[in-house]
């Protein structure tokens, strides 16, 4: 029975895990990449903020700050992503003067899905503030 439940629990992953590694390299390696930086960053800096919460409340506050601007660059990031797989689709349609609709998708999901992670980023980085600031009262 354990065994079983173990597998089901493996293959589960290996499909989200491959899933959500060809989303991420769909969505543009480079801007993906300098979004999960940004994420990363994010956590480091909530984990660090954590751990001198009770030690040195100010070195907690400075964290905060570098929170919120890790997460503020992910967006930024995400964004000018999507620009740019926006201008990547329209110049494809204009070098081939016409607007197929294969190459409007290609152009479109990687403008979504840059923006959707570094929402996604900006959004945790966003909550890990305020869960910190709520611990911090």
């Amino acid at each position: 029975m354990k065994l079983k439940i173990l597998r089901i629990m493996a293959i589960i992953t290996g499909l989200i895990g491959t899933t959500l590694f060809n989303r991420f390299l769909e969505g543009g390696a480079l801007f993906m990449s300098l979004i999960l930086i940004c994420l990363l960053t994010s956590v480091f800096f909530t984990v660090k903020s954590l751990m001198n919460l009770k030690k040195n409340v100010e070195i907690s506050k400075k964290m905060i700050k570098h929170i919120n601007d890790s997460g503020s660059l992910g967006l930024g990031l995400g964004v000018m992503g999507s620009f740019i797989g926006l201008i990547t689709a329209f110049d494809a349609i204009e070098a081939t003067g016409g607007a197929e609709p294969s190459i409007l998708a290609g152009g479109l999901k990687v403008a979504l899905l840059s923006t959707l992670f570094g929402l996604f980023t900006y959004s945790i980085s966003k909550l890990s503030v305020l869960i910190l600031r709520i611990i911090q009262k």
